[in-house]
């Protein structure tokens, strides 16, 4: 059984709401996606396609192989399904491998007792055919296969990731309370900015906004900045594939000589954590970074362009009642000095959002962790249409 020849199901799996901007992402490069649902699409591939997939998606967090779908109606029947695959001609002997899982399934109220059930499988598998078993433990840093039980549907997969590509592995100083890549991504996709024109953030935190939109217009891709993925630790890997799709990464970055994204932020610790992570993923000669209070942020006049705010949210009452004032004045600002862009703000706080004093043109759904999520867009028009404020 090679998977890197033979097609199977592929499971591109993403965080809520995410979905329509991975099936975007996965058509770009040219996959045709048989099914999307709320939390991932679905394709036909290769790992060898997975290897791809894997280096170039900003939205996604893991990249599925189907091994096999069967029907389990509790944990005895599942291992004696998952002891008749052909492990050792999937995985190493000597190498090290891990188990992931989702399960949802009556006769089971301990996902960790499944991953056991699953790791038994492979390794009395293992001993029976080939007489040593490889090692295993919770690290993701070898082959991972993946488990989906739910009712008494089972699929097995080979996780070609690993560790989640949501994380772009840039980012050294998280900062406060980030956005996680993956979303920040996605929002930048979900916006009109036409990845030449000015992009303008101010409250740029640790840099994540900033830095993906130059990422996004310039395609950088995440897997510039990752060097192991579950791939590589499966039988029948051939690392020039992954060589070539390297390579493939670099040639197409694109030099857009003009691009000018500006971040500021009132700490100068969150400009200097910016400026560690946009080195870090060698973007730094695009951004202009600089210390101010928000409403002191250069915004070229004449030009169009976009504006993006991701402000804190308040969790408590009185952050809620300091954070009012903050959010009306990004509203002044908007309308005083962003004439002729679009202002975009990233909120899990509609409550907070009704201060900002305009009318949004859009609210476009998203999830931060569990946090309901709107990113609202606003048509900062030069003329008369500035009536349409609240």
């Amino acid at each position: 059984m090679n998977i890197f020849t033979e097609e199977s199901r592929i499971i591109i799996t993403c965080n809520k709401r995410l979905a329509p901007y991975l099936e975007q992402e996965v058509e770009e490069l040219g996959y045709s996606t048989e099914r999307t649902f709320q939390t991932g699409v679905e394709l036909k591939g290769t790992a060898a396609d997975c290897i791809r997939l894997n280096l170039n998606l900003r939205c996604a967090s893991q990249v599925h192989y189907s091994i096999k779908t069967f029907r389990a109606r509790h944990p005895e029947e599942l291992y004696r399904v998952l002891i008749t695959i052909p492990w050792e001609k999937i995985l190493d002997s000597n190498g090290y491998i891990s188990v992931t899982s989702n399960v949802d399934q009556f006769t089971v109220n301990n996902d960790m007792f499944v991953n056991v059930k699953v790791k038994d499988a492979i390794a009395d598998r293992f001993r029976r055919e080939v007489g040593i078993r490889p090692d295993s433990g919770p690290d993701l840093t070898g082959a991972v296969i993946h488990l989906f039980w739910k009712d008494d549907h089972a699929e097995v997969f080979i996780d070609t990731s690993g560790e989640t590509l949501a994380k772009h592995g840039y980012r050294k100083i998280p900062g406060k309370a980030p956005m996680l890549e993956a979303l920040t991504s996605a929002t930048i996709m979900a916006t009109k900015w036409d990845r030449q024109s000015p992009f303008i953030n101010p409250m740029c935190g640790s840099g994540t906004v900033a830095i993906e939109a130059v990422l996004i217009a310039t395609n950088r891709r995440p897997g510039l900045y990752r060097s192991n993925y579950a791939f590589m630790h499966v039988k029948n890997y051939d690392a020039s594939l992954y060589e070539k799709e390297k390579r493939m990464l670099e040639e197409q970055i694109k030099d857009i000589p003009d691009l000018l994204i500006e971040a500021t932020d009132i700490s100068e610790d969150a400009v200097n954590i910016s400026k560690v992570n946009a080195g870090v993923a060698g973007v730094e000669r695009f951004i202009r970074f600089s210390k101010c209070d928000f409403a002191l942020t250069a915004v070229p006049e004449g030009k169009s362009g976009v504006i993006y705010f991701n402000p804190e949210y308040g969790e408590r009452l009185g952050e809620v009642q300091s954070l009012e004032e903050t959010y009306s004045r990004i509203g002044d600002f908007l309308k005083q000095k962003c004439k002729g862009y679009t202002g975009y703000i990233f909120t899990g706080n509609l409550n907070l959002a009704k201060k900002i004093g305009l009318r949004a043109s859009r609210r476009v759904e998203f999830y931060n962790a569990k946090l309901d999520c709107r990113l609202l867009e606003y048509e900062l028009y030069a003329g008369s249409k500035e009536k349409d404020r609240k």
